[in-house]
């Protein structure tokens, strides 16, 4: 069973069968997939599953914050390593989007004087650059 799944399972997650499939989607090796991914991979699981009924799971997965919906200024995708800190590095030429650990606390990095009396708990870091692929063909 995967992370995704007991996690839910431990949250009480009612665990309908296209719940089910959505959250094994998400199983295996670590994956940021679109929302049409996500739909694509499920209905070869199960053909009669909706589209709608992916996009609700996707948004209630989110809101549980089970799984993080990342932005890359194309399509969403959405990433179930939620409980583990990390950024991401993105490449500007097809996408790819891949976890990424470095050193330091980026709340940090935001000085005093740039926080407005907020009162800060949280940093969303997003790297860009190009993959060795597109950096060889362009």
């Amino acid at each position: 069973m995967s992370d995704l799944l007991q996690r839910l399972r431990g949250r009480g997650w009612r665990m309908t069968a296209q719940r089910r499939v959505v959250a094994e989607v998400f199983d295996g090796e670590h994956v940021h997939l679109t929302a049409d991914e996500v739909l694509a991979r499920a209905t070869a699981r199960l053909p009669e599953i909706s589209r709608a009924t992916v996009y609700n799971t996707l948004g209630e997965l989110v809101s549980l914050g089970e799984v993080i919906e990342v932005s890359t200024g194309r399509a969403k995708r959405y990433d179930p390593n939620a409980h583990h800190p990390h950024h991401h590095l993105v490449c500007s030429g097809c996408g790819a989007i891949k976890d990424v650990h470095p050193g330091g606390d980026p709340l940090s990095a935001l000085p005093a004087s740039e926080r407005f009396g907020f009162t800060v708990s949280a940093a969303e870091v997003t790297y860009r650059g190009m993959c060795p692929d597109c950096a060889a063909s362009g």
